[in-house]
């Protein structure tokens, strides 16, 4: 109804993980390495890396994944164990991830900002056996010997805690092992949760799982052989892993390596790197409008502009049509567990449906529950749970969080929204997030998408304030853009388009951004720190 028709297209169900009956495409790769294959095989001269003083043809990048494939293998590294990876986005990241696929191990990435207890317990609970880090990030580390799993530690950049350098497994070898025979529900990489709620929790992102998000993203957001994006966000995360790297590889496209995301940068790479697809949180886009100038670079090659991980303002939609106007804004929807989209915006759809995340991908499956497990009536909200061929069958040694976490074959996501009878999805909140004002339930993401069309606003969040009488008021923290702004300018503009219930009890007003995690969502748990510190006072 909503996709245009794909090569790929024809879909049938499937009994898989145990119990679960799923829509499925019938033609797909059976493995993350056999996509990969695949898109060597179809461009081997064409760039498939690019950073900082390098490029790498799909030629060159397979030689190398040979090469530390063949070399993991000589040190008894095969099929099930797990290789983590602290490293930020750099071609030994790429290389060393596909290398664990293409032995059939598991690749487990790890976030560059993480710290050393909670890279003590995700070395830990994951088991790994081999670690790539880069010698920047060693002080981190957890004493080695308090992983007795660990047997093999590689440094990049230097030499550190006694590790090889990362340069050894680039050595030839004649006894290269032929590509792994995996089944599709074999674990192909394990990402670990922010830990919002306790422990991080590793998702198992399945070969299955990521072979149907990469053609969910082919064929919903129209990609085309030989793309050209540039990686902003981090390699460790859904979105930089599924959604831009391996969709890359999947069309046997470019991926541009950014080590941290700079405005400017990013303009001068997607124009001198002729960006195709470009896919960022939409504070970056915000940054980009802010800090730096399109209108200097030549960025006609850029097609899709693609969104996710928050909701997109209103106001900063208008501005990216105004000043890219051949540019089509495509917001999507999803999560670690949904091994990225769930929903993505259909073209040209956005400008009836821009409060909305878009429709569910093919082979997607998202119901609407009410606390009692009943499915409510379109255009009614409640809790967003969601099943299909890409949502992971739990975490990894964790199967209190997996009983918990999922129901009869949907992960039960935590956010609340509503369907409508055209099939688009709104997400007005996450459950803990939701704010409930005396008996009225005010959603965040409402007040902050009118707040986000104030010319004084650069940012904003919405959070629950303790309250001893209504249990919640509303509490807006702001960050000030370079128009003067005013406590009682936010109540009068909100007043003017809300309920007065919605209409934010409290206003922070910040001159530094809102805090936020490696992946650029904000961090709402320190700002109700934050708010109930003030409530307190």
């Amino acid at each position: 109804m909503y996709w245009p028709n794909h090569a790929d297209g024809e879909i049938r169900r499937e009994l898989r993980f145990g119990d679960r009956l799923v829509r499925c495409f019938v033609n797909r790769p059976p493995s993350v390495d056999a996509v990969f294959r695949e898109a060597v095989a179809a461009n081997p001269d064409g760039d498939a890396l690019v950073w900082d003083g390098g490029r790498l043809s799909y030629a060159g990048l397979t030689e190398s994944v040979d090469r530390i494939a063949a070399n993991l293998a000589a040190l008894g590294v095969g099929q099930g164990d797990r290789v983590a990876l602290l490293v930020g986005n750099c071609p030994e990241f790429v290389q060393g991830a596909m290398a664990a696929l293409r032995l059939g191990a598991i690749a487990v990435p790890v976030t560059i900002r993480e710290q050393g207890e909670g890279l003590r317990y995700i070395l830990g609970n994951c088991g790994a056996r081999v670690l790539l880090f880069e010698a920047e990030l060693a002080p981190r580390l957890p004493p080695l010997a308090e992983l007795p799993d660990l047997e093999h530690v590689f440094c990049i950049g230097g030499a550190e805690l006694g590790a090889q350098p990362f340069e050894v497994l680039l050595r030839e070898r004649s006894d290269r092992p032929a590509p792994a025979e995996v089944r599709e529900e074999d674990t192909a990489v394990i990402l670990y949760t922010s830990g919002t709620t306790g422990r991080p929790k590793g998702a198992m992102l399945t070969h299955f799982n990521i072979v149907h998000s990469l053609m969910h993203l082919e064929q919903c957001l129209g990609l085309r052989s030989g793309e050209r994006t540039v990686l902003a966000v981090p390699a460790s995360h859904v979105t930089g892993l599924v959604a831009i790297i391996l969709a890359m590889v999947r069309v046997a496209g470019c991926t541009v390596l950014m080590r941290q995301f700079d405005a400017r940068e990013f303009n001068r790479l997607a124009e001198q790197e002729r960006m195709s697809y470009g896919l960022l949180v939409p504070a970056m886009y915000n940054l980009c409008l802010m800090r730096a100038d399109f209108a200097e670079h030549d960025l006609s090659h850029w097609r899709i502009g693609a969104f996710g991980g928050a909701p997109m303002p209103e106001a900063t939609i208008r501005r990216m049509h105004e000043v890219l106007p051949d540019v089509e804004l495509v917001n999507a929807y999803g999560a670690t567990e949904t091994t990225s989209p769930t929903t993505v915006m259909p073209a040209g759809a956005i400008g009836e449906h821009a409060d909305t995340v878009g429709c569910v991908v093919p082979c997607g499956d998202v119901r609407i529950m009410d606390e009692e497990g009943r499915e409510v009536r379109p255009g009614e909200a409640g809790e967003v749970w969601i099943g299909g061929p890409m949502v992971v069958p739990g975490y990894w040694n964790n199967a209190e969080a997996t009983e918990s976490g999922f129901r009869a074959g949907y992960w039960c996501s935590g956010d609340i929204g509503s369907l409508d009878e055209l099939g688009y999805l709104r997400v007005f909140d996450r459950k803990k997030d939701m704010i409930n004002r005396g008996g009225y339930k005010v959603f965040s993401a409402e007040v902050e998408n009118v707040l986000a069309h104030h010319p004084g606003v650069a940012e904003c969040a919405v959070v629950a304030h303790p309250d001893p009488v209504l249990g919640e008021k509303v509490h807006a923290f702001v960050t000030r853009s370079d128009q003067p702004v005013t406590e009682e300018d936010i109540r009068a503009w909100c007043a003017e388009r809300l309920a007065d219930y919605q209409v934010p009890d409290f206003v922070t007003l910040l001159d530094e951004s809102l805090p936020r995690n490696p992946n650029g969502k904000v961090i709402k748990r320190d700002l109700r720190e934050r708010a109930v510190k003030d409530a307190e006072k």
